[in-house]
């Protein structure tokens, strides 16, 4: 009978078992059937076509298979040595298995003196996964064939002959007919070529195709499965599974089989078929494209845009949209030395929770190295990863930024993402972050900001500080010295709705400063100097009347570590809008990591609070701790 011509017998060391013919060239069977092929010979008998002769074998797949008779993934394809003219198997949809009512299956195998096959008929108790690996099976009939060994690898079939799973075992208890089988969904999830000849429902057959086409095309090296998978699922869709994907082929049998979504699908094939260079994916504009084509929209409606929007505009198309990766640190309440740790991501306005654990401050650093490489697979691929340290107030100065990636790469954090701090009561504060909002939409012209100096040994009182940088509306505040050395002038940036604070991590110590600095000896205009101005080379002191004559004698000395620092930072983000100062950032400490004497490079300690709660949609919570 032609038709059934794809039942195989397979023959290894001392085991006899059956399989199926699924290409011209490949047959799938039980793992356990062939544990010996690494040493045995395996061999191929098609009952129906005897003329074919012994056709030899080799493993060329596993399922994973660990030895043991409820160890998962007992599943191996063979690669014949040649191909036969035989017509392979067809497959139902997975479901058809379990359908009401109930269908007869039929399993054609190799007992003990049935060379040439026999069969048995059953059926499946029922749709629920036994360890979320097997169906379970119970006879059709209360007498005939049992499942006994020599079944182990054949297909499961259909009255009309369409394979719904694959024989796996059988119960040792005398006299019970039972068994198991893997669905052919399981199938796929440890052998994911599969899925291309198995029809899903809800999935269109030329995706499908198409798809599978594509993972034989050899993606390039940088296409990463989790990021693939997340983007394809959104920010709605099933989360990562532990471990994520080790190879495209299993993240796509995961949407395939595992997302109730069928659109998930169309956008994994669509942007995979991007990465490979095979043409434009069809993908929903991002919120900030479709922003930019409503204000083009008006523009050439109304005509009536002022310029200043039209700069808004401008800007907003340049810069790439940031995707935070959230690290949030909080005392746990459990002790001095314990911290509460929790790292998320966010995506496409919805913070995705990574992993939360109460920790000794000693073991924060590995923690965090750790779930800051899973989370990145949780970003949108298109968009910008920002690694954002959201920290007690103690904590700001913690240089985070020269953490190590990971056990196994060297690099700084700092060097490898774009990487800012944020103060953790600032980050939950409704009023600041309403402010804060408020303050981007003027920041958001792309107009460079003035830097705000704070200098080392200042004598301005707090509260004139803080009316400085309100009446200067200030976006950008510089301080010479690190926190814990101006505690209370440090507070006012914090509490003000100051979008950017920089400082250098060392700076100028506490107390260097034997007398009170001139306001006029390299300060600027009461703490305050305009980037555009402060490096634009030798002043003529005719142009600047009397007053630069009298200058004080301390300006013609070196400046203190601080000043320095100051000038050089008004300096280096004279020409940067806000918006880019993190990757303006990342920039100078890769450079000041690879200058001859690293740590006497002005950017070595450069510390960023960034803080756009454009960025972090979700409002703040207050963390806590897991239970252990």
């Amino acid at each position: 009978m032609n038709s059934a011509a794809w039942h195989a017998r397979i023959h290894c060391g001392h085991e006899v078992g059956a399989g199926f013919l699924i290409t011209a060239r490949r047959v799938l069977t039980c793992a356990h059937v062939v544990r010996a092929g690494g040493l045995d010979a395996v061999t191929v008998v098609f009952p129906h076509a005897r003329e074919l002769g012994e056709v030899s074998a080799s493993v060329v797949a596993h399922g994973g298979w660990a030895g043991g008779l409820t160890d998962p993934g007992d599943v191996a394809v063979l690669e014949l040595d040649r191909d036969v003219p035989l017509a392979p198997a067809g497959f139902a949809p997975p479901e058809a298995a379990y359908t009401e009512p109930r269908p007869r299956l039929v399993a054609y195998g190799f007992p003990a003196g049935y060379d040439e096959g026999t069969l048995a008929e059953y059926r499946a108790v029922s749709g629920q996964l036994i360890a979320g690996e097997w169906l379970e099976l119970v006879a059709w009939q209360g007498h005939g064939q049992p499942i006994v060994a020599g079944f182990s690898g054949a297909a499961a079939t259909l009255p009309d002959g369409r394979v719904v799973g694959m024989v796996t075992s059988a119960s040792e208890v005398p006299d019970v007919r039972k068994g198991r089988m893997l669905p052919l969904d399981v199938l796929a999830r440890h052998w994911p070529e599969l899925g291309e000849l198995v029809p899903t429902p809800g999935h269109r057959t030329d995706v499908l195709r198409e798809l599978y086409e594509l993972l034989r095309s050899a993606p390039p090296p940088d296409c990463d499965p989790n990021r693939l998978y997340v983007d394809a699922v959104g920010a709605f869709g099933p989360p990562l599974p532990a471990g994520g994907f080790t190879t495209l082929q299993a993240a796509a049998a995961y949407v395939q089989w595992e997302v109730p979504d069928p659109a998930a699908m169309d956008r994994f094939a669509g942007r995979l078929r991007e990465l490979v260079g095979a043409g434009p994916a069809v993908t929903p504009a991002a919120p900030l494209a479709k922003a930019t084509t409503a204000a083009q929209s008006a523009q050439s409606t109304q005509g009536t845009q002022s310029t200043e929007t039209a700069q808004d505009t401008k800007v907003a198309r340049m810069s790439p949209p940031w995707a935070p990766v959230v690290v949030e640190i909080d005392h746990s309440g459990a002790g001095p030395d314990q911290v509460t740790v929790e790292v998320s991501a966010y995506r496409d306005g919805q913070r995705r929770p990574v992993g939360t654990r109460r920790l000794p401050r000693s073991g924060v650093r590995s923690y965090v190295q750790r779930r800051i490489d899973e989370a990145v697979a949780h970003l949108d691929p298109d968009a910008e990863e920002l690694v954002t340290f959201v920290l007690p107030r103690e904590w700001l100065n913690e240089a985070v930024a020269h953490w190590e990636c990971g056990a196994d790469d060297s690099t700084p954090l700092g060097c490898a993402y774009p990487l800012v701090v944020t103060d953790r009561a600032r980050h939950r504060s409704n009023r600041l972050r309403h402010q804060l909002r408020k303050k981007w939409q003027k920041l958001d012209a792309g107009r460079p900001a003035p830097v705000h100096r704070v200098e080392c040994g200042s004598q301005e009182r707090p509260p004139s500080l803080r009316k400085r940088l309100w009446d200067g509306d200030a976006g950008l505040a510089g301080f010479a010295v690190p926190p814990t050395a101006a505690r209370e002038h440090f507070e006012i940036g914090l509490t003000v709705p100051v979008p950017v604070l920089l400082w250098s991590r060392t700076g100028c110590p506490a107390g260097e400063h034997g007398e009170p600095r001139c306001a006029g000896a390299g300060h600027g205009r009461g703490g305050y100097e305009d980037p555009r101005r402060a490096w634009s080379g030798p002043r003529d002191p005719a142009a600047t009347g009397t007053a630069t004559a009298a200058r004080p004698r301390a300006e013609t000395a070196a400046p203190c570590p601080g000043t320095a620092f100051l000038d050089q930072l008004a300096a280096a983000v004279a020409e940067v809008p806000p918006a880019e100062l993190p990757r303006h950032i990342l920039s100078l400490r890769v450079t000041a990591d690879a200058a001859d004497e690293p740590d006497r490079h002005w950017a070595r300690d450069l510390q960023l609070l960034w803080d756009d709660p454009r960025c972090f949609p979700e409002p703040a919570a207050s963390l806590r701790s897991p239970v252990d």
